[in-house]
């Protein structure tokens, strides 16, 4: 039987309930997930990309299928190379559409098999972004309604350390 593989990329900096939700979903829609935790050279980022794969990690641990990946270059690239069948993408609102919308028909260019699937974002989450938990994050804001609780305190500690409190 041919496995469905496919890839959630983000920069994940840090994860939050937001990423969470589109992964947990994709779990349960296709037999194997990759979690591409990328570095994005147009962002300085809070947390490195092996504190990010390991937040990641254990954001997921309890979820079979899905694997905690990083790699440089081109993701229509590395789906070619790894026979993975789909990006899965989170959508908050019409301007992450326009953004994402340009990327799947780049990929497709490079990539004529690999599709591309948009998951809207939870109500709850539908606000929610990396940027804005580091910020609440690093003036000592409550971010425990934001990211898993298994990373909090970790979350936490950085961010408050990154704004020298």
């Amino acid at each position: 039987m041919n496995k469905k593989k496919v890839i959630c990329p983000g920069s994940f900096d840090p994860v939050t309930l937001g990423h969470l939700d589109i992964i947990t979903r994709a779990s349960k829609m296709f037999d194997c997930v990759y979690v591409a935790a990328l570095v994005n050279s147009s962002k300085n980022p809070s947390f490195s990309i092996e504190e990010r794969m390991e937040l990641m990690r254990e954001a997921v641990r309890e979820l079979d299928n899905v694997q905690v990946v990083s790699f440089e270059g081109l993701l229509a690239e590395y789906c070619r190379k790894n026979n993975i069948d789909a990006i899965v993408k989170g959508l908050r609102a019409v301007s992450d559409f326009e953004y994402e919308f340009q990327m799947a028909i780049a990929n497709k260019k490079l990539y004529p098999q690999l599709e591309t699937i948009f998951l809207t974002a939870d109500s709850d989450s539908m606000y929610l972004s990396s940027s804005m938990v580091r910020e609440i994050g690093r003036y000592g804001g409550d971010i425990s309604n934001f990211v898993p609780a298994c990373v909090h305190d970790r979350i936490v500690a950085r961010l408050r350390e990154t704004n020298g409190k």
